[in-house]
């Protein structure tokens, strides 16, 4: 039975905490595709293969930011030789953790153990005890295999790898200290279990993989965010570390706009958005003259055309349930110009395959979402957030309280069903991070990509 649009906003308002899954009405198609979006209104040296080429000084680099000790600490500790075979075991155990007791000079270290203790000796734990806080913080694949990844992980700051060597000596207890770098999010644990269990190489590769993803986001993902895994098709609300609601996604074509992976933040909802129209279609396919010659079609299609002087239109589309945005987008600035948005073609949602758009992220339910996210951010309350939901006017309501969202790829993980399952690989992503797992670990990793940042502002046509 069809709802009315002001009983079906309300029940969303009054469950939208409870995560309701509350399916908004189908509308008509849009005139034009939907993801074409430029909203209007938008508040000398050592020997190589040496030692000190490898690990040039056992010296940290300052750390300036926020209230951090800029003082670098040394990255050579005194290793007594119990201490040194704690580390030996954690070492030949760390296959548990997806990752090669090769990479860390092992048998270098058991040799210097036998010596006794010596300069050798803490040179060389102190080394594997650094690679290791380097992998297990960081990830193990280097920059350059992680494609169109664009996140700042900030655990190399939470966690500095002076203060966890001073911690592991001091204390003994070099598992225990290295076990403070997990990841937290259930889906490392689970993807621990299933590589404890499983025999087939290929199958264990992936997990090693997908295990080695989540330790290139931040440990931590907070209390409550947002993170949608783009080969799964599918958003996810999480509060107080439970899934409230999740949402079917349509996501970016295989290519130059596949979307980015981002960790970015929810700075307001705008509810019946406006979208400026790129020249490429104004002008390339002549969408300004036909505005201004044709005003009843402009009209019911939505469009508003302005003329300059020097003949130049442009064409904003006005908020309404044919506007190619929908009925909402989530503020999130980033230079890539990626948001989560609704969608007037709700129909392509259940499609099985939904890599349809050019980049940014097209999500089911789109308005229970806005809602949602308008409370829990503090921005409004029900009674308001239902107001500006049904004004159809623009109207941006700020997120007070922070809302992390995470744009993720994970080929391995659990679905909506709570299954460890896997996932078509749409974008090819895998292949470079498997190859680096056959590879000999990298040191001096960069910490930041240099690859090109593909900012979403021209035809974004399906």
């Amino acid at each position: 039975m069809r709802m009315t649009a002001g009983k079906w906003i309300a029940g969303v308002a009054a469950l939208a905490i409870g995560g309701a899954a509350l399916a908004q009405q189908a509308e008509p198609e849009s005139l034009l595709p939907e993801d074409r979006h430029n909203e209007a209104e938008v508040e000398v040296g050592p020997k190589p293969g040496s030692f000190e080429a490898a690990f040039p000084n056992m010296v940290s680099e300052p750390v300036v930011q926020g209230d951090l000790d800029a003082t670098p600490k040394p990255l050579i500790a005194a290793w007594s030789l119990e201490k040194a075979d704690a580390l030996v075991q954690v070492i030949e155990g760390i296959g548990a953790e997806g990752l090669d007791p090769k990479d860390y000079d092992l048998q270098a270290l058991r040799t210097a153990i036998a010596s006794g203790p010596s300069q050798e000796l803490d040179e060389l734990a102190s080394r594997s005890f650094v690679w290791l806080v380097e992998d297990l913080r960081d990830g193990r694949t280097p920059m350059d295999a992680r494609k169109q990844w664009f996140v700042v992980d900030p655990d190399r700051d939470r966690f500095r790898t002076a203060d966890l060597l001073e911690q592991a000596v001091a204390s003994g207890d070099i598992a225990g200290t290295l076990a403070q770098l997990d990841p937290t999010h259930p889906d490392y644990a689970r993807l621990k279990e299933e590589l404890a269990k499983t025999e087939d190489s290929a199958r264990r590769k992936l997990i090693r993989a997908n295990m080695d993803r989540w330790r290139w986001l931040a440990r931590d993902l907070g209390k409550q965010y947002l993170i949608t895994n783009v080969p799964e098709y599918q958003l996810r609300l999480t509060v107080n570390d439970k899934i409230i609601s999740t949402y079917r996604t349509i996501v970016g074509k295989p290519g130059r706009t596949a979307t980015p992976q981002l960790a970015e933040k929810v700075e307001g909802v705008i509810f019946n958005p406006t979208w400026t129209v790129p020249q490429s279609i104004v002008k390339g396919e002549g969408l300004g003259a036909k505005v201004l010659a044709n005003p009843a079609w402009a009209r019911r299609a939505g469009y508003k055309a302005v003329k300059g002087a020097n003949g130049y239109i442009s064409v904003v589309q006005q908020p309404g349930p044919g506007n190619s945005l929908g009925m909402m987008k989530l503020d999130m600035p980033n230079p890539h110009a990626i948001f989560l948005h609704d969608t007037p073609s709700r129909g392509l949602f259940n499609a099985d395959q939904r890599a349809l758009s050019h980049g940014c992220i097209r999500t089911e339910r789109a308005l229970e979402l806005a809602i949602t996210m308008a409370i829990l951010g503090k921005g409004a309350t029900k009674e308001e957030a239902v107001e500006v939901a049904t004004s159809g006017k623009y109207t941006r309501v700020p997120i007070e309280r922070e809302m992390p969202v995470y744009i993720t790829y994970f080929t391995m993980a659990s679905d909506i069903d709570g299954d460890l399952a896997t996932f078509k690989d749409i974008y090819g992503r895998d292949a470079p991070v498997l190859a680096s797992l056959d590879q000999p670990r990298v040191s001096n990793r960069a910490t930041e990509t240099d690859e090109e940042v593909v900012e979403i502002i021209d035809d974004l046509r399906t």
